[in-house]
């Protein structure tokens, strides 16, 4: 009677022992696929609204709100400066310009730096209208660019600025920006 009682009692230890075995395969294999799909989703960043609605940044690419936010603020930075900020100017287009172009654009940039500093010239630009391409990661802005010398309106221009864009990650950098010339015989 012992024996058997053992026997059974063995039995009913090795098919627990199977099943736990059974179950740690299966959560193993779950774990495994958890992992697989979560280095595979797209990563998403919620940021506070700024304006109209919530944005995210997400590795899939680059919302229309998001570049059109962007453009907007880094228009403003790139296209107003005074002889008094040129500095600040320098430094915090320099930190949003991808660092494969930061060279060439900082060499073009401290060509102005040394042409207006000392001036009394300073320029402000107002933005009338803008098109985006985010495919190719590019925006136009077209509006009236400003210059001051003194106190007084100098001169008030209609212009256009294209704004090249690189994405990489999670970051918006740029790679280039500068004035779009009117072809001959075009009206803008």
């Amino acid at each position: 009677m012992d024996l058997s009682y053992q026997h059974s009692h063995h039995q009913r230890v090795i098919r627990q022992r199977n099943l736990f075995g059974i179950s740690a395969a299966l959560l193993a294999a779950m774990s495994l696929v958890l992992l697989v799909c979560l280095g595979t989703r797209d990563r998403e960043i919620v940021l506070q609204p700024v304006l109209r609605s919530p944005l995210t940044v997400s590795s899939a690419g680059v919302s229309r709100e998001y570049l059109e936010m962007i453009t907007r603020d880094v228009v403003l930075l790139t296209l107003d400066r005074s002889p008094q900020n040129l500095e600040y100017w320098l430094n915090a287009v320099l930190d949003i310009t991808s660092p494969r172009v930061q060279g060439k654009i900082k060499a073009d940039l401290l060509r102005i730096v040394e042409e207006q500093r000392g001036s009394s010239v300073s320029q402000f630009f107002t933005i009338q209208s803008m098109s985006l391409d985010t495919r190719n990661l590019r925006s136009e802005v077209t509006g009236d660019l400003s210059t001051i010398v003194g106190s007084k309106v100098a001169s008030r221009q209609r212009r256009t600025f294209r704004y090249d864009w690189e994405y990489s990650g999670l970051s918006l950098k740029l790679v280039g920006f500068g004035i779009v010339e009117k072809s001959e015989g075009k009206e803008p």
